[in-house]
């Protein structure tokens, strides 16, 4: 719940980015942070809890968990849950996602950007051996995922073995088909993709 506060058909290097590839500057996310609530009171009718900075170590975060939980005027309040969350872009996270999951998350879109989270968007917070293979599952963000292809065929040559393997008097009969590369690529688990700022971000998910 992103909100305001309070309130290859191929293998091998095929999908591996280069300077030719369609970069675009994706929007940066906001600091990731967490809205914890203190579910004594909550129950109780009562709104306490606090803001709390996400992309630290798991055991800091904690600590400003029990802050907050020390500052309720419910004796013992120990139980608490994730009522808000922002800079999180496209992931979802659970009421009771641990705080583990969620400083790793936190730290990884601090440290990489919107495009993590869209990442742990697709395959998931619980798997943390895959997040850990972001750096290699990045291939970039583009104006479309066509507009990522057709830079990855002249990245890769194969514009240019084309041309030369062809008549030039037949050159201009022959058509790439890039949309339906593009859609193949995609379908047999090569690429893997997710819409945002104003384009598509591209991951190998063999990376």
């Amino acid at each position: 719940m992103e909100q305001a506060p309070h309130e290859q058909q191929g293998g091998g290097n095929q999908g591996q980015p280069s300077e030719t590839m369609p970069e675009r500057e994706p929007r940066p996310l906001p600091l990731p942070r967490i809205y914890a609530a203190s579910l004594s009171d909550y129950n109780a009718g009562r709104l306490v809890g606090a803001w709390l900075d996400a992309a630290v170590e798991a055991d800091e975060l904690a600590a400003g968990v029990q802050a907050m939980l020390a500052a309720s005027p419910t004796p013992g309040a120990e139980e608490w849950a994730i009522h808000d969350y922002e800079g999180f872009g496209p992931l979802r996270l659970d009421e009771y996602e641990s705080l583990e999951t969620v400083a790793s998350v936190a730290r990884g879109i601090a440290e990489h950007g919107p495009a993590f989270a869209h990442f742990a968007a697709l395959i998931g917070t619980s798997d943390s051996d895959g997040l850990a293979r972001f750096d290699d599952a990045y291939l970039g963000h583009a104006e479309s995922l066509t507009a990522y292809v057709e830079a990855l065929l002249d990245d890769l040559g194969y514009r240019s073995q084309i041309e030369a393997a062809v008549p030039e008097h037949l050159q201009p009969y022959i058509r790439f088909d890039i949309e339906g590369f593009a859609r193949d690529l995609e379908l047999s688990g090569d690429i893997t993709t997710s819409d945002g700022d104003g384009g598509v971000y591209v991951f190998d998910p063999r990376g």
